[in-house]
Parts: structure tokens; C-alpha cells; sequence
């Protein structure tokens, strides 16, 4: 099988709380509060789980924990949603990420392999 991404997964323990999506025609859905767990990271986004189905081309903001003192504040789109057992498996890609705040993506990775 090909392989199709642009950027190298990494693996990201994180987890978040979605409070409200937002669509680019100043459309809100509030109250989402939907707590994720990040599984990996990359310089063009993210994959998390979730326990509902979250719209796809919606937006949201959030704080990305890279390490205890390493993050930075991002603007992620829902490009994919695939139901798996009784759970959802989300892609997220960064939207307008200075290469500056991808760059720490870089580091992260640096530093994984340091550890190996």
C-alpha cells in the first residue's frame, strides 16, 4: 500500500476538551465539550478518539502539550471521521500553522528519537 502522508506520525499522549466547533461562515455549534484523546502528531495535524461523531470541515481551537514545557496554541480542521468499535477515530490538520509552531513538531520528534 502506497503511502499518502505528507508528514511523519508521531505518538502524543494528550488529551483535550472540545468546548465548540466552528465552521468559516461564522457558523458555531456550542456546548460540544467532548473530551479526546490524542494519539499522534504530525507537522500537519493530528488523530485522536472521541466517543461522538464530530461534523467533518468544522474547526477548533486548542492548547498542543508537546512535553511539560514545549506547546503551542493551534487552529485544527475535522477532515476525517471513521467509526471504529464503539468509539470515532478523527483527522485533524493544522490550519495556517507558522513554521516557527511546526518547527516545534521537529524538535518533539528530535527528542522522541533521542530516546530510543
Amino acid at each position: 500500500m502506497e503511502e499518502k502522508r505528507r508528514h511523519k506520525r508521531l505518538p502524543l499522549k494528550l488529551e483535550l476538551t472540545i468546548s465548540s466547533l466552528f465552521k468559516q461562515d461564522y457558523e458555531m455549534l456550542d456546548n460540544i465539550n467532548e473530551s479526546i484523546e490524542v494519539k499522534n502528531i504530525s507537522k500537519s495535524g493530528i488523530g485522536f478518539t472521541c466517543s461522538q461523531m464530530l461534523p467533518l470541515n468544522y474547526y477548533f481551537d486548542a492548547k498542543i502539550q508537546l512535553t511539560e514545557d514545549k506547546f503551542f496554541y493551534a487552529v485544527l480542521k475535522i477532515v476525517r471521521v471513521q467509526e471504529v468499535d464503539n468509539s470515532y477515530s478523527v483527522g485533524c490538520e493544522f490550519v495556517g500553522l507558522a513554521d516557527i509552531l511546526s518547527n516545534r513538531v521537529d524538535l518533539y520528534e528530535h527528542d522522541l528519537e533521542g530516546k530510543e
